[in-house]
């Protein structure tokens, strides 16, 4: 194998593969990226046998072949390497050595068979639909947070994407949570999605589809199974197992009779709690917020640190005193981009709910704490 390639568009592809190795591994050839180079196209792929992405790169191929290199110690080369230089890449007769080459630079690195690396193998992915990158983006970003990172219930460990119906209109939904909070995201059922099941995405593979969606094109192709799912945009492909687990009843944790309306600035009210959980405890940073009529008052105190309170004008008629976990008051407050946060409570043992004003496809459930 010999091709030569700009260190730009390497570099971007190996930043993006190197991405799902892992720093730490048992099974050397899971360190390695795996290389194949034929009709002017570079091809990369990188493993942790849950999740697989493969990208392409047009290169200057002339002798193609393949092979797997370290993937961390190629990234960190191509990383050094002066801007707007041609790496080449030369691997020896005896397929054990490839040479690295770009100016008066030159690294021989050590290699795998190509015949060791592991093939995730997505096997048939019976439901397939396309979605727009920016709504994918918007999916993520306003659930992700929710996710739980408890080993023990490994079935919240993820963003649960599935089928449903509101108010007689089909919709994508997904849903995250961690039992302290809940995030739930709809968009209008895509094509072809009408059959889908109900899966479990990974946490490491939603971190991975975000960080990739931001250089996607206008549309990413969703293909997936009750085991597999799989996301094509541009010349990358993420394929990832899904848990295997069954998502609880979320609709349950959602309250249907909480009667107390207060609507806010979302700017006005983060900046707020912000500043006030400078001076809250511990792990739970706990804040209070007591609703007199218009009248919004957000306090926090601490035995070591002293207390801190601030008050807002709020569109409202009711008194309640309710408390919080700051960071995740924080979490949701800063997803809502609309002019209005909306707040429906009930007592200060009831879970509240969270709304934009101007946007119905966010909702959000967050647990209180007593203060």
């Amino acid at each position: 194998m010999k091709l030569s390639i700009d260190r730009a568009a390497l570099l971007r592809a190996l930043n993006h593969v190197q991405s799902v190795v892992e720093r730490r591994n048992t099974i050397p050839i899971l360190s390695n990226v795996l290389m194949k180079a034929e009709d002017g196209v570079l091809s990369m792929t990188a493993t942790d046998m849950d999740l697989e992405i493969n990208e392409s790169v047009a290169a200057n191929v002339s002798n193609p072949g393949a092979i797997t290199a370290p993937a961390h110690t190629l990234h960190d080369i191509v990383r050094k390497f002066p801007d707007g230089v041609e790496v080449e890449l030369e691997l020896n007769n005896e397929g054990t050595q490839i040479t690295v080459r770009a100016g008066r630079s030159q690294f021989k690195l050590s290699c795998l068979p190509v015949s060791d690396f592991p093939a995730l193998g997505a096997g048939e992915l019976a439901t397939s639909f396309a979605v727009p990158a920016a709504s994918l983006r918007a999916l993520v970003d306003r659930t992700k947070f929710a996710m739980s990172t408890e080993e023990t219930r490994y079935y919240l460990n993820g963003i649960y994407l599935h089928h449903a119906e509101q108010e007689g209109v089909q919709v994508l939904r997904a849903v995250a949570t961690d039992g302290h909070r809940l995030a739930r995201f709809e968009m209008p059922l895509p094509e072809g999605a009408t059959d889908m099941p109900g899966i479990i995405i990974p946490r490491k593979a939603i971190q991975e589809l975000r960080k990739l969606s931001d250089d996607a094109a206008d549309t990413i192709k969703i293909s997936l199974s009750e085991s597999k799912i799989r996301f094509e945009f541009d010349h990358i492909v993420l394929t990832s197992k899904l848990i295997d687990g069954k998502f609880p009843d979320y609709e349950r944790v959602i309250p249907k009779g909480n009667d107390k309306i207060v609507e806010c600035d979302p700017k006005t009210f983060t900046s707020a709690i912000d500043r006030v959980s400078t001076i809250s405890d511990g792990k739970s940073r706990a804040v209070k917020i007591a609703l007199q009529g218009k009248q919004m008052v957000i306090s926090a105190s601490s035995a070591e640190s002293g207390s801190a309170t601030e008050q807002m004008e709020v569109n409202g008629d009711t008194d309640i005193e309710i408390g919080f976990n700051a960071k995740y008051l924080l979490d949701i407050t800063s997803q809502i981009e609309g002019e209005g946060c909306r707040l429906t409570l009930a007592d200060p043992a009831s879970p509240t709910i969270i709304q934009d004003n101007g946007d119905p496809s966010s909702l959000y459930v967050l647990m209180p704490l007593r203060v």
